[in-house]
């Protein structure tokens, strides 16, 4: 129910923003919108855990404002993403033996845009802020769930889910291709501290860092198609 009400806020936002851009100036304003499919590498840049860059998928739409006679077009859209990331962890309490345990992320980012047009039509650097909501980290194995996470000595695989689940986002990248198809590639560093709920869960953190600070970091890598 959450996710449907945030995809038709989203969209009423689209609305309103493309026609308040319509109204403005005495240039011919041409309005469209973009669907995007994309595969994702994750990672958490943190010194609390041994982490592991781990792949994903996305998609996503966009509504863009094209001013002809500017240097720049507009775009807001949100984009779903499922990625997984990697912490290293081991089976016992004592040191050894350990692995890589897999957790899934879902993640809603809404994100207004700025296009530099390097080469109209063909080729621009594409800026801007993002908001994003997501889930808690997933182990993919439950049979995991009582690991220990490296680094700590009591710290189990499942205590740390309970990562920040609104986080803000800058992101940066290029499209390069043809007015209706365009491929992709996104870079986008999460400015706030995705780790910080973890210090309100009374963990246990013997042998470790109490504070917990990281910075998520994805890679998109995909296409996408104008209209």
């Amino acid at each position: 129910m959450k996710k449907l009400q945030l995809i038709l806020l989203v969209t009423l936002m689209l609305c309103f923003v493309t026609k308040s851009f319509a109204q403005k100036g005495n240039y011919r304003i041409s309005n469209g919108i973009s669907i995007t499919g994309a595969i994702t590498k994750l990672d958490i840049t943190t010194d609390n855990f041994i982490t592991k860059q781990g792949e994903g998928f996305l998609g996503g739409f966009d509504a863009t404002v094209d001013i002809p006679h500017r240097w720049y077009n507009v775009s807001f859209g949100m984009q779903l993403s499922e990625s997984a990331i990697g912490i290293s962890a081991r089976p016992e309490a004592v040191l050894g033996n350990s692995e890589f345990i897999d957790y899934k992320l879902f993640a809603a980012q809404v994100a207004l845009l700025m296009h530099i047009k390097v080469i109209p039509d063909h080729f621009t650097i594409d800026l801007g802020p993002m908001l994003q909501y997501n889930s808690k980290m997933e182990l993919k194995d439950r049979d995991k769930e009582n690991y220990y996470i490296d680094k700590y000595a009591n710290l189990s695989a499942e205590a740390i889910s309970e990562i920040s689940q609104f986080n803000f986002n800058g992101a940066v990248g290029a499209s390069v291709g043809f007015r209706n198809f365009k491929l992709k590639a996104q870079y986008i560093y999460g400015l706030t501290n995705i780790l910080k709920k973890l210090e309100n869960q009374d963990l246990d953190t013997t042998g470790g860092d109490a504070r917990f600070k990281g910075n998520q970091n994805m890679l998109v890598l995909g296409a996408k198609v104008s209209f």
